[in-house]
């Protein structure tokens, strides 16, 4: 049924990225990136009480953009596979229960995006659903309270820290025949190279984005330049440069065709982010509007989609844990690749 080295997968009949939809915060609207957002929200409360509640708040509107766009209604989706950065994925849970949809909670911290992508092409390609939703978010003022301090508390970031990105991205996963297709897929391995810093996220997630890009190029026996682009998560300027020199020691130089959405979603030199985005939202909303869009269009044929997520735990950064590092890949192409039989 399939091709795989660990555990690398070539699926059999490329599922469709057949709908997206994308929704941020003022701050993603102002940056270099907010041209290309279904929604862009003024109000980071959006219209709500708390900031848990307003990042739930944005996964509804996010979804409902979603069927939309497809032209269609929830009932017509066999499941929804979501995820944030809130314990419990709460966000995604209280924003999505209005739905009645078999709904699977998924925790990749920043690559739940990828995570998301990879399970449900594998349950469209073995033909156990035909229509799957794919969502996560994140909110800074929501991340900023669990993760590191209250807002209140006015505490520095340091040059290396990345800004949450207040944003939202959602996919449609069908058994249609048009593109962008999903052509393969590579789980993660946790990597773990001892960082401590919890304001080091992109030092953090460096190696796992390696092992993974360089997993599925030695799996395929594809090069870099076979790809338009490949796509990080949120590494941010520190941990691209960490991407760089790791990949070289596996073989592979990746600068020339690598594009990292944290470092993509702002621009520091006006609106102070140091080294770039991050949070669930920042790759997956940067994937629904723009990359998405250009494979459907043909401008780009083929990407590799690397999302990363730093599997931080306050509570063990506080007992002296170090923060290991994961990334999903999902290769998105113009083509399928082969005949699709009916």
């Amino acid at each position: 049924m399939m091709e795989q080295s660990h555990p690398c997968i070539l699926l059999n009949r490329p599922p469709s990225a057949a709908a997206w939809a994308s929704t941020v915060g003022k701050k993603e609207g102002e940056g270099p990136m907010g041209f290309c957002f279904d929604i862009i929200e003024e109000d980071s409360h959006f219209g709500q009480k708390t900031w848990e509640q307003a990042e739930s708040e944005m996964q509804r509107r996010t979804m409902q953009q979603l069927l939309i766009t497809a032209g269609l209604k929830s009932d017509s989706l066999d499941a929804v596979f979501a995820g944030d950065l809130v314990n419990q994925c709460t966000s995604s849970t209280f924003g999505l229960r209005h739905l009645d949809v078999p709904f699977l909670g998924i925790y990749g911290a920043c690559s739940t995006m990828a995570e998301g992508l990879l399970l449900a092409s594998l349950c469209v390609d073995g033909g156990y659903l035909n229509r799957a939703a794919v969502l996560t978010s994140s909110h800074f003022s929501s991340a900023e309270r669990q993760f590191r301090f209250p807002l209140s508390y006015g505490a520095q970031r340091t040059p290396n820290a990345q800004w949450t990105c207040t944003a939202s991205g959602a996919v449609l996963v069908t058994n249609e025949d048009r593109p962008p297709y999903i052509r393969g897929v590579c789980a993660g391995i946790v990597r773990d190279y001892g960082i401590t810093d919890a304001n080091n996220m992109g030092a953090a997630m460096a190696p796992a984005a390696a092992d993974t890009i360089s997993r599925y190029l030695d799996a395929t026996g594809t090069r870099p330049v076979d790809y338009d682009v490949i796509v990080t998560g949120d590494l941010g300027v520190v941990g691209s440069r960490l991407l760089y020199r790791l990949t070289e020691q596996n073989g592979y130089e990746i600068a020339k065709q690598h594009k990292d959405c944290g470092v993509m979603m702002f621009d520091d030199a006006t609106q102070d982010t140091h080294a770039g985005g991050s949070g669930c939202g920042c790759s997956a909303s940067i994937l629904c509007g723009y990359f998405l869009p250009k494979l459907r269009s043909g401008e780009y044929r083929n990407i590799l989609f690397a999302a990363t997520g730093a599997l931080l735990s306050p509570m063990l950064c506080q007992q002296g844990e170090s923060i290991p590092g994961i990334s999903h890949l999902i290769h998105f192409s113009h083509s399928s690749g082969k005949e699709r039989t009916k």
